[in-house]
């Protein structure tokens, strides 16, 4: 018999052994993992650099549409949403928060107060602190824009897969500085029916026990108004 065939045969895989694991590597290094072959090759990641654009110009349409007719825009939107998730949010909570000027953020509180969506009073251990809370109008107003944003949050999940969600939190979490994560974790499981210990989106981001509404963001918090 040929011995360049015996030795053919003798190499090739036996079928009834299944499959071989890979040789090892004389450098030492791990061979590539299966499971990381469909994520994106690393460089400038331009399609989810745009793909980010574009889910949050449509993500913020929806609101976009009802605030015009209250001649509000999206920062009132967002200081709506965090006191209404966070009641009796601090005026150096809320810039923490929102990382804009104190002045920027006055003239928007000052609309929402004026209008009637937000309430301020004198905290109780500090008199100095003004401590924030939606009025039953603002409340309703923040719902409103919550659900339109739910919606398509939703109708996204729904046609990705309901297993996209952990991974979906944990990519939107690394996005965030590392040095924010823990504070964000806090002030999403913080707020009622947050992602608290024991949701499904609580286990994604690794969701630490509620804090109260002490987001904390940053290392150096921005001067809180008297």
């Amino acid at each position: 018999m040929d011995r360049t065939a015996n030795r053919a045969a003798r190499t090739r895989p036996n079928p009834a052994e299944g499959p071989r694991a890979a040789p090892a590597d004389p450098a030492g290094e791990a061979p590539p993992d299966p499971a990381n072959e469909d994520l994106p090759e690393v460089g400038h990641a331009y399609d989810l650099i745009e793909l980010l654009f574009f889910a949050y110009r449509d993500f913020v349409s929806d609101p976009d549409r009802i605030l015009a007719e209250y001649g509000f825009g999206r920062a009132h939107h967002r200081v709506l949403h965090f006191v209404e998730r966070n009641p009796g949010l601090t005026i150096a909570e809320l810039l923490d928060i929102l990382r804009i000027t104190k002045q920027s953020l006055n003239r928007v509180l000052k609309e929402l107060i004026e209008s009637g969506y937000i309430a301020q009073r004198a905290g109780t251990s500090d008199r100095r602190h003004r401590l924030l809370t939606c009025t039953p109008k603002g409340h309703r107003l923040a719902a409103d824009l919550a659900r339109l944003q739910g919606e398509r949050v939703r109708r996204a999940l729904a046609e990705a897969g309901p297993a996209a969600r952990g991974p979906a939190s944990r990519f939107l979490l690394a996005m965030i500085d590392a040095g924010d994560r823990p504070a964000v974790r806090r002030l999403i499981a913080a707020a009622p029916d947050g992602a608290g210990a024991g949701s499904g989106a609580g286990a994604a981001l690794g969701a630490a026990p509620a804090l109260g509404a002490a987001p904390a963001l940053g290392a150096a918090p921005a001067p809180e108004e008297g």
